[in-house]
């Protein structure tokens, strides 16, 4: 069975005490002008940011913002209830009270919106971007580590000594068949006999039809 409901001292309080700040916002904006349900919305207004506030620092914590629109909110309920006590005229409410009491939806609206929709320092880092690249991950406790290589025994020079730069090596001679050098003697004396002077290497290299250096070998041995 549900329990009964019992009247509590502290609950009974606070209904009398909203009832009675309701009443003071709802007279202080009537004086100020506001006729209607625009007066009856000014302390709806003032008493939900109240309880929006004070939310805000019992689900996340003591902050700037939440103890700033609490102050404010806490400020126009209390000063309501100081200025329908007496101390102002509501007949003729001075300018200042006017001014105020139009610029109170404003001020209402951005302080609801800035409670409802900014995060706590607290929970800022949950929404922190997640990095793209992971780091490396760390070697296996148990891999044995590897052993560093010896270093080798050091070069007793590291430029190789330079070596005198030999001159051209001689073309080895060239083998000439002794018939070929036979015929040549005949070819160079029947030159000689005809012209009166030796055969020179072009001419013999012509007549034998042999290369330049074969004609060479053979003129030295006919010399």
């Amino acid at each position: 069975m549900r329990p009964a409901l019992r009247p509590d001292a502290v609950l009974v309080q606070a209904v009398i005490a909203g009832a009675l700040s309701f009443a003071h916002l709802h007279d202080l904006a009537a004086a100020a002008g506001q006729s209607g349900w625009k007066a009856w919305a000014y302390p709806v207004s003032v008493d939900l940011l109240l309880v929006a506030a004070w939310r805000r620092l019992r689900s996340d914590g003591p902050s700037r913002l939440a103890w700033c629109w609490f102050l404010v909110a806490l400020v126009a309920s209390l000063g309501a209830n100081v200025a329908t006590a007496g101390f102002l005229e509501l007949a003729h409410p001075p300018a200042l009270l006017r001014l105020g009491v139009a610029g109170w939806p404003a001020l209402a609206f951005l302080g609801g919106t800035l409670l409802a929709h900014s995060a706590s320092p607290d929970h800022a880092g949950d929404r922190a971007p997640v990095p793209l690249a992971s780091a490396a991950p760390a070697p296996a406790p148990d891999s044995e580590p590897q052993p560093e290589p010896e270093p080798g025994p050091a070069l007793e020079s590291e430029t190789a000594p330079v070596l005198p730069v030999a001159g051209p090596t001689p073309a080895p001679p060239v083998a000439v068949p002794a018939a070929l050098v036979d015929h040549a003697r005949k070819v160079a004396a029947d030159h000689e006999a005809r012209t009166g002077n030796p055969i020179d290497t072009d001419t013999l290299r012509a007549r034998l039809g042999v290369p330049s250096h074969l004609a060479d070998a053979i003129a030295a041995q006919l010399a």
